[in-house]
């Protein structure tokens, strides 16, 4: 019953974010542009088919990979406040980010290949994640500790966020301003070319997640369980890199860094379905993560003739939750 409300809930929200925004559009006529190919508008058309339905899309699915990642974060180094961005890889692709903006001034050149605009920033946030995803699996060789895996990937984030800072300082105020807007987060930026590919990317993810729910079940069990049966730790360990980077890395370079959604809704997850069992509560992550985006993304168009900054909404959800687990941990305490 609780998937069957999680998936009308979705549906509902897909189709506000269809509905609602700065142009207004009847619902006929959008149903007509989705499902009747001869009912054909150009502009009406575009804003459908071009900027809303990709944006919801990409809402849909960046929140349903970063909640997964927050899940298997917390579940494997067993801390309810870990994140996508606890192993510094949103700080890999923002260093990425910065070099291309702050640096080398919105345009990256390669082997006689040559990148600017939002293409450039793209590249530069997947191979900044890449980066750090390779180094993290490097260090996963040499530390045989998850927590000295987490304090090593949490290191990583403060040395990136200081070469980012030296960045800021020494650039433009143009460099700084764009930088900045990309920080801020947003769905808007997957055209209707490149969602097959961040889908299809996104579900390679959310697929390897899935094929994660017996190790992270036994992985609860602690250490010594998992080894009596049999479980590699160093190999449980290095899929959940690659899986969490994976997702972690491409909804960061296509959306900008997205705070909150992958540290709190996994959180919402366990309070709405009340287990730890992997086989309900990832899916359960996919349904309702999808959905935090969609309302997130909602969130953003609501006001008449503005566009509110992805992160300006997503501490509203977040906070409140975080703190909840906090202070509910106390109490048990």
């Amino acid at each position: 019953m609780r998937f069957l409300i999680l998936t009308i809930l979705s549906l509902l929200l897909f189709a506000l974010n269809l509905l609602i925004g700065s142009v207004e559009i009847p619902a006929r006529k959008i149903a007509d542009i989705l499902f009747n190919s001869s009912a054909s508008d150009g502009p009406l058309e575009f804003i459908i088919l071009g900027s809303r339905l990709p944006q919801a899309i990409t809402a849909l699915l960046s929140g349903a990979a970063l909640t997964v990642a927050g899940l298997m974060l917390q579940s494997a180094f067993r801390n309810p406040l870990a994140g996508p961005s606890i192993l510094g890889i949103t700080s890999g692709a923002g260093l990425g980010v910065a070099f291309v903006m702050l640096l080398f001034g919105g345009t990256m050149s390669f082997a006689g290949i040559s990148l600017g605009g939002y293409m450039a920033v793209l590249a530069g946030a997947l191979i900044g994640s890449l980066a750090i995803m390779a180094l993290l699996l490097l260090f996963s060789v040499w530390l045989r500790s998850d927590l000295m895996l987490l304090i090593a990937g949490i290191m990583t984030g403060y040395l990136t966020s200081s070469i980012i800072t030296l960045l800021n300082y020494l650039s433009s105020a143009e460099g700084i301003q764009g930088y900045t807007l990309w920080g801020m987060g947003n769905f808007g930026g997957v055209s209707a070319d490149q969602l097959p590919l961040f889908a299809g990317v996104v579900g390679a993810g959310l697929l390897l997640s899935l094929l994660m729910v017996k190790p992270l079940n036994i992985i609860l069990l602690g250490d010594n369980y998992a080894r009596n049966l049999g479980i590699s730790l160093q190999s449980v360990r290095n899929m959940l890199l690659v899986t969490t980077g994976l997702l972690t890395s491409v909804v960061t370079a296509f959306c900008g860094p997205i705070a909150f959604i992958g540290l709190a809704v996994p959180h919402i997850v366990r309070m709405i379905f009340r287990s730890s069992d992997h086989r309900i509560i990832i899916p359960g992550c996919i349904l309702t993560g999808g959905a935090v985006g969609l309302l997130c993304n909602l969130l953003c168009v609501l006001p008449e003739n503005i566009v509110l900054p992805l992160n300006g909404v997503t501490p509203l959800i977040g906070v409140p939750v975080i703190l909840y687990v906090i202070f509910n941990k106390r109490k048990r305490a």
